[in-house]
């Protein structure tokens, strides 16, 4: 019974977040039109409000999120072509990363060191979770589960970090930046206001949640080294 408990627990911590991120984000996805505009939109004019007419307005796949080295700030297609509360919410969020970065933000040029860094040994530890399994079927040796326990530790540890660090830039991107551009420039309708303060805190832990979800898969590696 206690280990039920213990494991239930365990689950909450981990897949809690998710899941009440992406039940914020898509609470208030609808109405769809919302907004006379789209947060591609709204995110060029905060953009240019901003005096960053050089940073790109961009639709992507791979997530909503400002590339400080491109200097994009990337939506995804219901953020980019849609008119929700979050779309636009979703908008201003990442626009407050670029004016982190045009003010020199601290904790983001950090964290775009840390990028920066953290990507070679991602690499490595690939390469190592790769060739590990190839070298116990050769060789055999006990050692190789330690090597495939430090490729997992590299790749997925890496991975950890900069999203552990992100949160305070997260933060700050929402409620020092995002909404009170969104209050003072009368973007939001009526009401709309204590929504969007829970939309852009799930915003700014979404990269917790991810780093839930790698602690889970280096539970996972650690599993398969002890069968």
């Amino acid at each position: 019974m206690f280990y039920l408990i213990l494991m239930i627990f365990v689950a909450a911590i981990i897949f809690g977040p998710s899941y009440w991120i992406k039940h914020i984000l898509e609470k208030y996805s609808y109405p769809e039109d919302r907004y006379p505009g789209t947060g591609g939109e709204l995110a060029r004019i905060l953009l240019d409000w901003a005096d960053l007419q050089q940073v790109k307005v961009e639709i992507t796949e791979a997530g909503d999120h400002y590339d400080p080295i491109e200097k994009a700030v990337r939506l995804t297609p219901d953020k980019f072509n849609g008119k929700s509360l979050t779309a636009i919410t979703v908008a201003a969020h990442e626009v407050g990363h670029a004016i982190q970065d045009r003010d020199g933000y601290l904790p983001l040029r950090l964290r775009t060191r840390l990028v920066q860094l953290a990507a070679p040994i991602e690499k490595a530890g690939a390469a190592i979770l790769m060739i590990a399994p190839l070298i116990m079927v050769v060789t055999r040796v006990p050692m190789t589960g330690a090597l495939f326990l430090a490729g997992g530790l590299m790749t997925l540890g890496t991975a950890i970090l900069v999203h552990l660090v992100t949160l305070p830039m997260e933060m700050h991107a929402s409620f020092a930046r995002a909404l009170p551009m969104l209050e003072q420039g009368n973007y939001l309708k009526q009401g709309d206001a204590p929504h969007a303060r829970r939309i852009l805190r799930a915003a700014a832990w979404t990269y917790v949640s991810a780093s839930l979800m790698t602690l889970l898969n280096i539970g996972r590696w650690w599993a398969i080294l002890r069968r």
